[in-house]
């Protein structure tokens, strides 16, 4: 019987725990740690997910607020705006929504970030961090999978790991976290089970991905292409962590009241005939996703406690 990942309920946890940490802040009279997020245009995808970490960070006590600039503002008046964030001693963490629009560089808006507050984990100064196994923060999404695997106590020590995809968000500090020299235990789990994999990242250009994937004790997958890992592709009692979100329209099933097509959100696993081969599973949604959000907050009290020394 396959057994599912709850990020939800993973993150639920996490959040109380969270939670109680910073009221014993508080109750030490210390003010609460403050994450800004920032966000460029009004994409709608994007005013979700701000939405969403707002909800989170409230839910723990953690002070946000949204600072929110036109579609049209220059490249030069954002790097201003993130020196300013740098420069104030009031914000623990922040991070940039992305993506942004297309006539500003987002390496550059990243790079502008101090690592320090960087509590998505996406400076070159973190990631670099990471890669030499120093103490940094880590992506969110990379420290969310691995919590998750943490918490379900999933080894990952001598394990073939496949991570599909090769993006700076997930794909490549994944591969970095999975591989290295474990130096940070989390609870449920000593450090010695963590990290110490062999890795393998596949992507568009790789070739037989099939093969490649059927040797894997666990496959990660986020990739953004819907139903990418079918069945045939996944060894009995692999572990499974779906990254994707894909929005596909459902077919012939049209709102006949607004006249309005309808979606459903996806994973770049084929859920219903994987689950069966897996011995564990992330759903989506409620897999990785809440994860992510958590690992954001856990990111910002970290910050928030390397400042207050």
């Amino acid at each position: 019987m396959v057994n599912i990942l709850d990020g939800k309920r993973v993150a639920a946890e996490i959040r109380a725990e969270l939670r109680a940490e910073v009221e014993t802040l508080k109750a030490q009279g210390k003010r609460a740690p403050k994450l800004a997020i920032v966000l460029v245009g009004n994409n709608p995808a994007s005013e979700v997910y701000v939405a969403n970490k707002l909800k989170a960070c409230a839910e723990v006590g953690i002070e946000a607020q949204a600072i929110r600039y036109p579609m049209d503002i220059t490249e030069h008046t954002l790097l201003n705006e993130i020196a300013k964030l740098n420069n104030d001693a009031s914000i623990d963490g922040y991070i940039v929504q992305l993506p942004l629009p297309e006539h500003i560089n987002e390496t550059a808006i990243l790079s502008a970030i101090d690592y320090r507050k960087d509590v998505d984990g996406l400076t070159p100064e973190n990631v670099g961090r990471t890669v030499q196994g120093l103490p940094s923060i880590i992506s969110a999404t990379p420290r969310g999978i691995r919590e998750l695997l943490a918490r379900y106590n999933i080894q990952t020590a001598g394990k073939h790991v496949v991570v599909i995809g090769r993006s700076n968000i997930v794909g490549k500090p994944m591969a970095i976290l999975l591989m290295q020299r474990p130096y940070l235990s989390l609870p449920g789990m000593s450090a010695s089970a963590l990290g110490d994999a062999t890795v393998t990242i596949c992507h568009s250009k790789t070739q037989d991905l099939a093969a490649i994937c059927r040797t894997a004790d666990i496959i990660i997958v986020a990739a953004g292409s819907p139903k990418l890992l079918t069945a045939e592709m996944v060894k009995e009692g692999a572990v499974v962590i779906d990254v994707g979100i894909n929005r596909v329209e459902i077919t012939n099933n049209q709102s006949p009241i607004t006249n309005t097509k309808r979606f459903r959100l996806v994973g770049d696993v084929d859920f219903e005939h994987v689950a069966p081969k897996a011995s564990y599973i992330t759903p989506v949604p409620g897999g990785v996703g809440p994860m992510t959000i958590v690992s954001l907050l856990q990111n910002t009290i970290q910050a928030y406690n390397e400042h207050s020394r």
